[in-house]
């Protein structure tokens, strides 16, 4: 017999346009769509075209109208300056929104121009989202640990009118200058940025560049509060950069209407969340979980969200989750694997658990990267709640596969997300396009059209969205996992299929990193490989071959590359190792086995495939590997 989830995914399939045209009447619109699903200029569909509203409006207004003015809309927690902690009710959010707003609209910057966010998790931060949103303007936020290359590409592709950030970062044990990086972004790019907004954090003021940059309090001190801007459902909402080479950045578009309408409905579908409740997503803004799951989303669905600047261990103890939890009655929390294995090395008996109070806790979903049988278990086992694991990417903006705990919760399969979303068709497709059978890995791919709230293209770049997504499987968005689906449906996500790497949650390309080693004046070829990390999930090894003639000590060599990728790309790279070696393994057409290589350093069994060029070189990688700390697992 069909239960609520059955019914709902197979209507999502059959009948888009009423599955969707209902949830969407739950949004608040200036002017109704005309039509909810437009294929007329496929692959480039398009949701509610015809439709007007406004992101901050259904975001703030709409609660002050409707009643939760004077409940919390956001609580800042910080315990890196000190256990910080600020509440902003929804009125207060919306005033505050609504001043900057007015202060970026003073600045000549309305709808369709763009508007750099660079900054920590500080409650300005989503000021600022809210305030592009509430005149139009099109956000892009920067992660604040990238490198000033990474900030001067993304600057050269969106063509920003303004950049907002702040003085500073603060860490555990350190503040990030994020002024001498941006100005030094600025430099590098050929796009001249007309103006800057800083925030002046006391850790750190910067100096600030006459005639180009203004502290945020002069900024809004005579700002005249802003209207929320009707826009189409169509116009874009963000830009946020994921995975590409670092020259080439791939800017992902949110559309303005499907974003709000898939996002409300999965507050309750997925994470069972209410009006009134208390969400938590512990990630970064800098990140598609910190837009989707920290600013938008909850909001959205009149929630309170947090916005925690800290860590899982270390601010001060492996009790910070939980200490958050029972503060602020957190009833359901996101967060990435990696958080959750580094409380597990620092507390594995859950000590710290017991000495708080998480009766108003309900739900643990983790997602971010494959979440390992070990860690479900072990956190599931602690906490003594249900911890749900779910599958989605930058592109998407949600969840493709979960367990909809808010439609009728699903039997968990450690090691699997669970089953599509209703508005997802996810197929498993061999490399002609055909399904393969229950149990076999394949391709994971989505039959098209993709529901709303999801990548309409990349920035600029139609002919790149095309070839990167839809070329490979045609009618199909190419997820670019792999994985299989089972005898019941539920998904199983393997690994990559192209040479992103995912390092604590964070979607890296190895191709940037090889660009960057590239350029040492003493390599001639080199390779990156993601090898498996107890902790981060992945982290990125490089592979150097020297050009003939070097002398110099090979540990200066990679001592040079290793600080080479973190000042171009940054830590977060996580960029610690580098080892010469004499050839790399190639197929004789000459691909480099990237992949053999990966399992030589994970030390597992492996035979060399039939196209390589030379099999004696394998040993000669594990003895190199070896060297380096991998065990180097012998062909077998």
């Amino acid at each position: 017999m069909a239960n609520p989830y059955d019914e709902a995914h197979a209507r999502s399939l059959r009948d888009p346009e009423g599955f969707w045209g209902d949830v969407a009447e739950d949004v608040r619109w200036f002017k109704r769509w005309d039509r909810v699903l437009d294929s007329s200029n496929k692959p480039f569909y398009r949701w509610f075209r015809g439709g007007v509203l406004n992101t901050c409006f259904n975001a703030l207004d709409r609660h002050v109208e409707e009643g939760r003015a004077d409940q919390p809309a956001l609580i800042y927690d910080s315990p890196v300056t000190g256990f910080t902690v600020k509440t902003f009710t929804y009125r207060e959010l919306r005033d505050a929104v609504a001043i900057f707003a007015g202060a970026l609209a003073g600045l000549g910057i309305g709808k369709g121009d763009r508007v750099i966010i660079y900054m920590p998790m500080v409650p300005e931060a989503a000021i600022a989202m809210l305030a592009c949103a509430r005149i139009g303007a099109i956000h892009s936020v920067v992660f604040g640990g990238f490198a000033a290359n990474e900030l001067a590409v993304r600057i050269d592709d969106s063509k920003p009118k303004a950049i907002v950030a702040a003085s500073c970062g603060v860490e555990v044990n350190r503040v990030i200058d994020y002024l001498p990086l941006i100005n030094n972004a600025i430099g590098l790019a050929k796009h001249k940025v007309n103006h800057c907004v800083i925030l002046q954090r006391p850790q750190s003021p910067g100096t600030l560049t006459p005639g180009r940059d203004v502290a945020w309090a002069d900024a809004i001190a005579n700002a005249k509060p802003a209207e929320c801007v009707p826009l189409a459902a169509t116009d874009p909402l963000y830009i946020l950069y994921t995975s590409g080479t670092t020259g080439e950045p791939k800017g992902v578009v949110r559309d303005t209407g499907g974003h709000v309408v898939a996002l409300k409905w999965t507050m309750k579908a997925v994470y069972n969340m209410d009006p009134g409740d208390v969400y938590w997503a512990a990630s970064d803004i800098g990140w598609v979980v910190g837009h989707s799951y920290i600013v938008y989303a909850p909001l959205f669905h009149g929630c309170t969200t947090i916005l925690y600047e800290g860590k899982p261990v270390g601010t001060p103890d492996a009790g910070a989750f939980w200490r958050v939890i029972s503060q602020h009655g957190v009833n359901a929390m996101f967060t990435a694997p990696t958080a959750f294995r580094a409380i597990k090395r620092e507390d594995p008996e859950g000590t710290f658990i017991r000495k708080y109070d998480l009766s108003r806790f309900r739900t643990l979903f983790l997602a971010g990267e494959r979440t390992d049988p070990d860690t479900l278990l072990w956190a599931q086992r602690q906490l003594e709640k249900p911890v749900i694991d779910h599958w989605w990417q930058t592109e998407t903006g949600w969840s493709i596969a979960a367990n909809c705990t808010g439609i009728h919760t699903l039997p968990v399969k450690p090691g699997s997300p669970t089953k599509a979303v209703p508005g997802w068709d996810v197929q498993v497709l061999d490399d002609k396009c055909r399904p393969v059978k229950p149990g076999d890995i394949g391709a994971l791919c989505c039959k098209l059209p993709l529901p709303p709230g999801t990548l309409p293209t990349l920035w600029n770049a139609d002919e790149r969205f095309k070839k990167t997504y839809l070329n490979d499987f045609p009618g199909f968005y190419k997820t670019a996992d792999a994985g299989f689906l089972d005898a019941d449906g539920y998904v199983y996500v393997m690994t990559r299929t192209d040479d992103v790497i995912n390092v604590a949650g964070h979607r890296l390309s190895t191709g940037a990193m090889e660009e960057v080693l590239a350029s040492h004046p003493d390599v001639a070829e080199c390779a990156v490989i993601g090898v498996s990390d107890q902790l981060k999930g992945q982290l990125p090894l490089g592979l150097l071959v020297l050009k003939a003639g070097v002398k110099r000590p090979l540990g200066e060599i990679t001592v040079e590359a290793v600080r080479l990728v973190r000042d171009r790309i940054g830590p977060v790279a996580a960029f610690r190792t580098a080892v010469v070696v004499q050839r790399l393994p190639k197929t004789r057409s000459g691909k480099i086995l990237r992949g053999t290589m990966q399992k030589i350093a994970d030390c597992e069994p492996f035979k060399a495939p039939a196209t390589i060029d030379d099999p004696a070189i394998l040993d000669e990688i594990a003895n190199s590997l070896e060297g380096v700390g991998y065990a180097g697992a012998r062909k077998n």
